[in-house]
C-alpha cells in the first residue's frame, strides 16, 4: 500500500519527536533513533521537514538490488550523528550501568557501539556491527576509569563503522506492524530501564554523574567561551524550559533539591571561569569595563603573534587566553544567568 505524504507530515507534526512518521514509512531504525533521542535532540526532527517527500518516495518504490561490493558515499552528517549518539549512549550507560564490575571492559563499549550502529543502520545503509564492537572494546581499556572515555570510543567506533559501510540486503517480505512495534518497544525498554532505575532510586549518584560530566565538558572548552556558552545553554535547556513553565516553584524541596545541584555546579564553573579571566588580564575582581578594555588592548599588543616571531608558540597561547578572558568578562549579564 502506497504511503501518503500528507499523513507523513501529520505524523511528523504530532509524533515526529518519537518517530511515528518513520514507523509509518517502515523506517524502523530511524524510528528507534528518534524515540531514544527525542527526534535527534530536536535538531534532526526539524531538518526532516524538507526530507519527508524523499522518504515517502523511497518507501513507495521497489527495493533496489545493489551489488555487494558497492559502497555508499560518505555522508558527513551521518558521521557526526554517529559520534554524537555514541557519546549520548555512553553517558546514559555511565549513569545507569557504571556500578558493574566489567563496565569499562564490556558495558561501555557495547553501549557506544549500539549508538553508533543505530545511526549507521538508518535508511538504506548499514555497517559491520562486529568490527565496530571490536574497535570499541580495543579502545575502551586505554581510557579505563575515565568518564571522558565515551568520546574517543565513539570516534574510533564511528571511523570503523564508516569504513565498513554498505547497503542493506533488500527483503521482499514485509513484516507485520505488531511485530515491528513489539521489537521497537523492547528496544526502548532496554534503553530506558537502567537510567530510569538510577533516576528514581539513586538520585544522588545520578545527579553527581550528570554534574561531573557537564563540568568536565565545559571545563575542557573554557578557552573557547562562545562554544562553551552555547553547549552550556544546550545542556541546561530542560531546566530553562521547566523554569519558564513553572516559575521555579518547588525547586528546593524534596526530589527537585537533588537536581538543583546540577545547576549549582554550573554556576560554580561560571564563577571560576570569571575569576580566571580577571587573573589572565591582571585585574582585580571589581575592575570596571574601562579597565578591562584598557588591559585587553595592552596585552593584545604585547602578545600578538606578529610581534613575537621569536617566541611564536607562547605568544599564540597567551593571545588565545587573552581573547577568551576578554570575551568572558564582556559577556552580557543576561547571558550569564541560568
Amino acid at each position: 500500500m502506497a504511503k501518503s505524504l500528507l499523513i507523513t507530515y501529520v505524523l511528523w507534526v504530532f509524533g515526529g519527536l518519537f518517530g511515528l512518521h518513520h514507523v509509518y514509512l517502515r523506517r524502523d531504525s530511524h524510528a528507534l533513533l528518534w524515540m531514544v533521542t527525542f527526534g535527534g535532540f530536536g535538531v534532526g526532527w526539524l531538518r526532516e521537514f524538507w526530507r519527508l517527500p524523499k522518504y515517502v518516495e523511497n518507501s513507495n518504490k521497489p527495493s533496489r538490488n545493489r551489488q555487494k561490493s558497492q559502497q555508499p558515499l560518505m555522508n558527513m552528517s551521518r558521521v557526526f550523528g554517529q559520534i554524537a549518539v555514541g557519546i549520548y549512549f555512553g553517558v546514559v550507560a555511565l549513569i545507569g550501568l557504571s556500578s558493574l564490575s566489567s563496565f569499562y571492559i564490556l558495558a561501555l563499549p557495547l553501549s557506544v557501539t549500539l549508538g553508533v550502529h543505530l545511526v549507521a543502520n538508518v535508511g538504506e545503509e548499514t555497517s559491520d556491527v562486529g568490527k565496530t564492537m571490536l574497535a570499541s572494546i580495543i579502545t575502551s581499556p586505554i581510557f579505563y576509569g575515565r568518564p571522558i572515555a565515551t568520546i574517543p570510543i565513539s570516534i574510533v567506533a564511528t571511523i570503523t563503522s564508516a569504513q565498513c559501510r554498505q547497503y542493506k540486503v533488500s527483503s521482499h517480505m514485509e513484516e507485520n506492524l505488531s511485530v515491528r512495534l513489539y521489537r521497537l518497544g523492547l528496544a526502548c525498554l532496554a534503553f530506558t530501564m537502567p537510567i530510569s532505575y538510577c533516576v528514581f532510586y539513586n538520585t544522588t549518584v545520578t545527579v553527581t554523574y550528570i554534574a561531573d560530566t557537564i563540568g568536565l565538558i565545559l571545563d575542557s572548552l573554557r578557552i573557547f567561551p562562545s562554544i562553551s556558552g552555547f553547549l552550556e545553554s544546550a545542556l541546561l535547556l530542560p531546566y530553562h524550559m521547566w523554569k519558564l513553565l513553572t516559575g521555579g516553584i518547588h525547586l528546593s524541596y524534596e526530589y527537585n533539591q537533588e537536581w538543583a545541584r546540577i545547576f549549582d555546579s554550573v554556576a560554580t564553573i561560571q564563577a571560576e571561569r570569571k575569576k580566571l579571566a580577571y587573573e589572565v588580564l591582571g585585574l582585580q575582581d571589581k575592575a570596571t569595563r574601562e579597565d578591562i578594555n584598557k588591559s585587553y588592548r595592552e596585552m593584545v599588543k604585547r602578545w600578538h603573534p606578529d610581534h613575537n616571531p621569536h617566541n611564536l608558540n607562547e605568544a599564540q597561547q597567551q593571545f588565545l587566553e587573552i581573547q577568551a578572558a576578554y570575551e568572558v568578562l564582556t559577556k552580557p549579564k543576561n547571558e550569564e544567568t541560568l
